[in-house]
């Protein structure tokens, strides 16, 4: 068997949707940022909450350095939820992401995105 390194190309994490809902909303920023400031491409099978996002992407501009990690690119396909319930409308609550891909800015571009294709450029 070929021994295959980081050094040959770019990882990728795929993330169930399982493993993330046994995480609590810090455990799973974590999870990406980590996976994220070591090169990885992170797609998680079902997105984060509005509400994690957010929290993402302050977590993300707190631990820019210009020297070590540049920050994050995330796209996410909308989750369709064409008839939402009684409940959801009166909350304001919308459905988390499906699909959503989190990478190293300096490695990852986004070329097009609608909401049946993300097309993303990584770099090593």
């Amino acid at each position: 068997m070929v021994d295959i390194t980081t050094d040959d190309g770019v990882q990728i994490d795929l993330v169930s949707r399982e493993r993330m809902q046994n995480l609590r909303s810090m455990e799973k920023i974590r999870l990406i940022l980590d996976g994220v400031r070591e090169g990885n491409i992170v797609i998680l099978e079902e997105g984060l909450s509005p509400e994690e996002e957010s929290k993402l992407i302050e977590v993300t501009m707190n631990e820019i350095s210009p020297d070590e990690f540049t920050g994050i690119e995330i796209e996410s396909y909308p989750q369709q939820d064409s008839n939402p319930g009684f409940f959801s409308r009166l909350f304001g609550r919308d459905p988390p992401n499906k699909l959503t891909v989190i990478g190293p800015a300096n490695r990852i571009e986004t070329l097009h995105k609608d909401e049946n294709l993300i097309r993303a450029l990584v770099t090593q």
